[in-house]
């Protein structure tokens, strides 16, 4: 049986819509050995429905820390998603390094003061080959940051299905030889399949660029409601495995091993 995780999960801390108790049977009955909890954080603008509180931090963690103490079926990992701003490395180094987490997903969703997935007319009248370029430039500089564990949804960009002109493949190349570089995993995000994109994060015909520059990798529902959690997993790890990847990163502690699959 494979070793199954799935890291990037919103509950009703940040935009998801149940507790965190609430995820945990379909996570069980997903097959699932290990589940973890990843609020969206934005440390550097006004605090949305989407993200968290910055003030409920320590409330969150008390309330995953006691599922973990009363949850024997699954295990369950505390995290974050935090959107990554550069210039601002300092700043989010300072707030994160004290607080008891397995791991941290690093995500880029801002270009300029709005985000990628704000609704597609952010894309109008824009160049989408230099959107992509710019997109890409933010994600490697959060992978040469040293923040982050995981990147999520590295091609976000993607999300209503706009393509360039220009040839992808020197972009995520550059972006996997950085990874390898900082250490740093990337996540087959499944969410892709709900939104107008309907693929995976990352483009599916670049993995195997992942795997040439043997990028660590898990596989992520980015869930925002029980239901989601572990959706389309069998399509994924068939994927990944038909590219060449044999295991998947496991963090505890911000200490990353590997699981064969």
């Amino acid at each position: 049986m494979i070793y199954r995780t799935d890291y990037h999960m919103h509950s009703s801390y940040s935009d998801g819509r149940s507790e965190p108790e609430d995820y945990i049977p379909p996570a069980i009955a997903a097959g699932l050995s290990e589940i973890g909890f990843s609020e969206h954080l934005n440390l550097f603008r006004e605090i949305e429905d989407c993200n968290m509180n910055p003030g409920n931090i320590s409330t969150y963690i008390t309330h995953l820390q006691r599922l973990q103490n009363n949850t024997n079926d699954i295990k369950i990992k505390i995290g974050l998603e935090v959107d990554y701003f550069s210039g601002k490395e300092k700043e989010i180094d300072s707030y994160l390094n004290t607080l008891p987490l397995d791991y941290i997903i690093g995500s880029v969703h801002y270009l300029g003061e709005k985000t990628v997935d704000v609704g597609p007319e952010f894309y109008e009248g824009k160049s989408i080959n230099k959107l992509f370029e710019s997109y890409f430039d933010s994600v490697i500089s959060a992978v040469n940051s040293e923040l982050f564990d995981i990147i999520g949804h590295c091609d976000l960009i993607r999300i209503y299905g706009y393509k360039p002109t220009s040839d992808l493949e020197p972009l995520y190349r550059k972006l996997a030889k950085a990874m390898k570089v900082h250490n740093v995993a990337f996540e087959v995000n499944t969410n892709g399949r709900n939104r107008p994109l309907a693929d995976f994060y990352p483009d599916r015909k670049f993995l195997h660029i992942f795997r040439e520059e043997r990028v660590p990798v898990c596989v992520n529902s980015d869930a925002h409601m029980p239901s989601r959690v572990g959706q389309y997993f069998d399509e994924a790890y068939e994927l990944l495995n038909y590219t060449g990847f044999n295991e998947m990163a496991v963090f505890d502690k911000r200490v990353r091993r590997m699981v064969p699959f």
